[in-house]
């Protein structure tokens, strides 16, 4: 079976879980099952545990996993959500935990998913049994509420412009089409970057539909709430990003992790007694794609892998 989507930092990635002993990785992001399939691969001695909001992602994962016959487990979920859904005992032997918080090359490339700039359709949503989708957004949400999105997740410094553009062409008719969306927004490169406008706002509205911020939020509050709890224990925790703020937020939360001291920045001395270290960074700095990678996967150029060892 031939792969629609080519998985970013493979090696990387696999490396992080290839001396784990016996137990559990879960990929809270499934796709197309390419990191899934190398983790599996490469230590025999693990079984999965794996979820994804996309029913057709899940469909041909399961079928190009199945030569693993009972190593797999796979839920149609939230990937903020699979840490409620596992039974303690199952958490208890989970030795590693990958999340891969970017849109898969298939979803981008089909036309009637609407994630990319030059799509006929205008929907960008990961599940499409979801409410919400991108045209809701571009036609319903306020011009004040455009430009936020815009300000806040695409870092677009001409937000409020953009959210006056729509709003206006939307009162003639609604935007149906990402094709014409990107038309309006703008596809020339930013300034002293070599990202188009319009994919800076798409990426803002993709956030906002899927809402990926606080789905990462979620999941790693749930991880640390069950490392406290002395659940999951002694395991890898690798998350990839592709968007500054998501790779701001893996970063502080990973640092506060590490920190013995809890206490607030304006006490004189630790008064919490320390000992609240759950772990150890492992990156440092984040893991990025060689050369090579990148002239094989352009799309890897963002990507970003942090790494940190539950203790």
């Amino acid at each position: 079976m031939q792969a629609p989507h080519i998985p970013v930092l493979f090696s990387q990635t696999i490396a992080a879980f290839s001396q784990l002993e016996d137990g559990y990785v879960i990929d809270c992001t499934l796709g197309y099952g390419g990191h899934s399939e190398g983790i599996l691969t490469a230590n025999p001695h693990l079984k999965l545990i794996a979820c994804d909001r996309d029913a057709e992602a899940i469909e041909f994962s399961r079928e190009r996993l199945s030569k693993f016959k009972d190593r797999i487990e796979i839920h149609k979920a939230k990937f903020s959500e699979i840490l409620k859904i596992l039974p303690e005992q199952k958490l208890r032997a989970v030795r590693g935990i990958l999340a891969d918080i970017g849109v898969s090359s298939l979803q981008l490339d089909k036309n009637c998913r609407g994630f990319s700039t030059k799509s006929d359709a205008l929907d960008m949503r990961m599940d499409e049994s979801a409410a919400l989708d991108a045209a809701y957004v571009v036609n319903r949400y306020s011009q004040a509420d455009l430009a936020r999105i815009f300000r806040e997740y695409g870092e677009l410094t001409n937000a409020n412009a953009i959210a006056a553009k729509i709003a206006t062409a939307r009162t003639n008719a609604p935007l149906t089409s990402a094709k014409a969306l990107a038309n309006l927004i703008g596809t020339k490169p930013v300034k002293g970057r070599s990202i188009s406008t319009a994919t800076l706002a798409f990426q803002a509205i993709r956030i906002e539909v899927n809402d990926e911020l606080g789905e990462l939020k979620r999941l790693l509050t749930l991880i640390e709430q069950k490392s406290r709890d002395s659940i999951l224990t002694n395991a890898t925790v690798a998350i990839i990003s592709f968007h500054s703020l998501e790779d701001r937020i893996v970063k502080e939360q990973f640092k506060a992790w590490e920190r013995d001291c809890v206490c607030p920045s304006e006490f004189m001395r630790c008064e919490c007694g320390g000992d609240h270290s759950l772990g150890k960074i492992l990156t440092k700095s984040p893991l990025t794609a060689d050369a090579q990678e990148l002239a094989q996967n352009s799309r890897a150029a963002s990507a970003k892998l942090r790494i940190f060892r539950l203790k």
